[in-house]
C-alpha cells in the first residue's frame, strides 16, 4: 500500500497529491511517470511525477478529475492509500545545454512541464516559459514556473487573466521578434501540441512533445499506447513519453485516444448517479472526457 501524505485541490478539478513511495522518490528523473491503481479492480492510470523528496520518501502528482478513475482519486485524502504505485516508468528527458529553450504548458500539461523545465534551467539553459489555460481558474503552477524562468508569458483563451489568446500565438510572437530558439518543449492537449509543432516546423525549430495516450500495462507488452512516429510504430510507455513533434502522427493519436470514449462516459455517469443518490441531489457534471 502507498499512503497519501497530502491531497488538495489547486485549481478547478485539479488536484495535487504527495504519496509515500521511497524507492521511486530516490530513482525518478524528469520526464518519467507512474502508474497508479486505487483498488484491486481499479483502472491503471499513468501520471507524470511532478516532484519528489528523497528524504521524505515522497513523490508528487498533479491530475485533473475528468473521468471515473481520476474522480475517485480526487476524493482520496491524506491517510488513504493506493493499492499500486508503479514507477518510475518511461525514458527520462534528455537534458543538456541546448541554449535557449521554450517550454510550453497547456492546461494540466504545465504539471509535467515543471520538472522538465526545472532540469533544463539547472543545466544552464535560457528558459522562456509559455503557460496557458482556457480560463484563469484552470491555470496552474504559474508561480513555480515564473520562479525558474528567465522570461514567462501567461495566456488564457478567454482573456480572463494575463494575455488573451493561445500559447501558439505567444510562441509565434517570440519567433517574429527574432528570438533564436534552440529547442521547444510542448506538453498539453493533443490539439495544442500539434499546433505548436506546426508553428515551429517552418522555422526548423526542434520540437519535443510528451504524449499521454491510452495505456494499460506500461511495459510495452499490451500495445495499447502505440503511436506512429516518422512512420514507425513506437510504444509511449517504453519508447517515450517524449517524441519529435514534427514526426508524430497526431491524427492517428486522436483517433486512438477516443477509442473508449463511450465507455468512459458511461462509467462517469454511473459514479455521478451513485453520488446523487448518496448526497440526495444531482452530482456535478464531468469536466470532460478521458481519465
Amino acid at each position: 500500500m502507498f499512503p497519501i501524505l497530502e491531497s488538495k485541490e489547486i485549481a478547478k478539478n485539479v488536484y495535487l497529491q504527495r504519496i509515500h513511495a521511497p524507492r521511486i522518490a530516490r530513482k525518478r528523473k524528469a520526464g518519467q511517470f507512474l502508474v497508479l491503481r486505487r483498488k484491486e479492480n481499479g483502472e491503471r492510470i499513468p501520471l507524470t511525477i511532478v516532484g519528489s523528496d528523497a528524504n521524505e520518501g515522497s513523490v508528487t502528482i498533479i491530475f485533473q478529475a475528468v473521468g471515473k478513475s481520476t474522480a475517485e482519486f480526487a476524493r482520496m485524502k491524506a491517510g488513504d492509500s493506493y493499492l499500486d504505485v508503479v514507477g518510475p516508468l518511461g525514458l527520462p528527458t534528455h537534458i543538456e545545454k541546448f541554449g535557449t529553450v521554450v517550454g510550453i504548458g497547456g492546461g494540466i500539461g504545465t504539471a509535467p512541464l515543471l520538472p522538465i523545465a526545472t532540469s533544463v534551467k539547472q543545466a544552464g539553459n535560457r528558459l522562456i516559459s509559455i503557460v496557458g489555460a482556457r480560463t484563469k481558474e484552470l491555470l496552474i503552477l504559474e508561480d513555480e514556473m515564473r520562479a525558474i524562468s528567465d522570461e514567462i508569458v501567461v495566456t488564457t483563451d478567454d482573456g480572463s487573466y494575463a494575455k488573451k489568446g493561445f500559447v501558439t500565438t505567444a510562441l509565434q510572437e517570440l519567433i517574429d521578434r527574432g528570438e533564436k530558439i534552440d529547442l521547444c518543449i510542448a506538453i498539453g492537449p493533443v490539439p495544442m501540441m500539434r499546433a505548436v509543432a506546426e508553428v515551429t516546423r517552418p522555422h526548423a525549430i526542434r520540437t519535443v512533445v510528451s504524449l499521454n495516450p491510452i495505456m494499460v500495462d506500461a511495459t510495452g507488452m499490451c500495445g495499447a499506447c502505440r503511436v506512429s512516429v516518422g512512420g514507425t510504430t513506437k510504444f509511449v510507455c517504453v519508447d517515450g513519453p517524449e517524441f519529435d513533434g514534427h514526426q508524430v502522427d497526431f491524427k492517428e493519436l486522436v483517433m486512438r485516444n477516443r477509442a473508449y470514449l463511450r465507455e468512459e462516459k458511461a462509467a462517469m455517469e454511473r459514479i455521478e448517479h451513485k453520488d446523487g443518490k448518496c448526497m440526495g441531489g444531482p452530482a456535478a457534471a464531468p469536466a470532460g472526457g478521458g481519465n
